[in-house]
């Protein structure tokens, strides 16, 4: 019997995750199928219930409902409980694992596809909400130099910095930060808008890393960042990574993303 997984979300129709994993079920020969779930908004935990009942396997959360993840979640790996948000669950006989595969998705993407390793270098971390706080721990995990943590309100980074321990981490506003980087992500709701943080020029140096989360465009931090200099980097390869990381929690197996990538680029 086929083995079923979804993504739940609303909206959920622009979705690539369903494409990902038919490549990755394709490449690895497992017997699946994935598909995207429209969940009501107050109806998150029944849409969830539901799938499970009719045989699911696991599912993949996202936009607006990775808190209420976290909550129905019965036991939590420990980067889900440091991003205080669940995008990948699990169904075993005697509950539901919870897991947060983005940072380690935008981990690898840095040092899988892009060829940067985060030890010993100063990262910058634009934004404190929920984008952010999900990918803090891998980062870290890196063994940085120093990761600052940049918010339009200085006290949400403020707080996210003590959140995971002062000293290593710092965080505070735009006008307060330290000259030059050597990676400057893009955690902000800016790029939806077509906005971008107030961001000083000299963050960026000849060899700067700038990453933005979001894919599909060009965004204006990604051609300010240009611009300045800086090598730049959309976020469909931590997109594609992450996926690999639920792909891998599930199947027990770690499909090839390269190829995936390739072929959303192309498309």
């Amino acid at each position: 019997m086929t083995d079923a997984y979804a993504v739940f979300g609303n909206p959920i129709a622009h979705s690539k995750s369903p494409l990902i994993h038919a490549a990755f079920a394709r490449q690895t020969g497992q017997d699946l199928v994935y598909t995207a779930r429209l969940a009501p908004l107050d109806g998150f935990n029944g849409a969830i219930e539901a799938f499970r009942s009719e045989g699911g396997r696991g599912a993949n959360v996202t936009v607006p409902f990775k808190e209420q993840a976290f909550a129905l979640a019965t036991r939590r790996t420990p980067r889900a409980e440091a991003a205080g948000a669940v995008n990948t669950l699990r169904f075993e006989a005697d509950g539901i694992l919870g897991d947060n595969t983005d940072g380690a998705g935008l981990v690898r993407d840095l040092t899988a596809n892009l060829g940067f390793d985060p030890a010993g270098k100063r990262i910058l971390l634009m934004g404190a909400g929920g984008a952010a706080r999900g990918v803090i721990l891998p980062l870290l995990e890196g063994a940085p130099a120093s990761l600052y943590i940049a918010n339009r309100t200085p006290e949400k980074a403020e707080t996210l910095a003590r959140v995971f321990g002062a000293g290593q981490v710092a965080g505070g506003g735009y006008a307060d930060l330290p000259t030059s980087f050597d990676l400057v992500i893009n955690a902000t709701s800016a790029s939806l808008a077509g906005d971008m943080p107030p961001l000083p020029d000299a963050v960026f140096a000849e060899d700067t890393l700038a990453y933005d989360m979001m894919y599909g465009k060009d965004t204006p931090f990604l051609a300010f960042a240009r611009a300045r200099g800086a090598r730049v980097s959309d976020g469909l390869g931590m997109l594609v990574e992450q996926a690999a990381e639920s792909f891998l929690l599930w199947r027990g197996v770690r499909p090839q993303t390269g190829p995936v990538i390739a072929m959303l680029r192309a498309g």
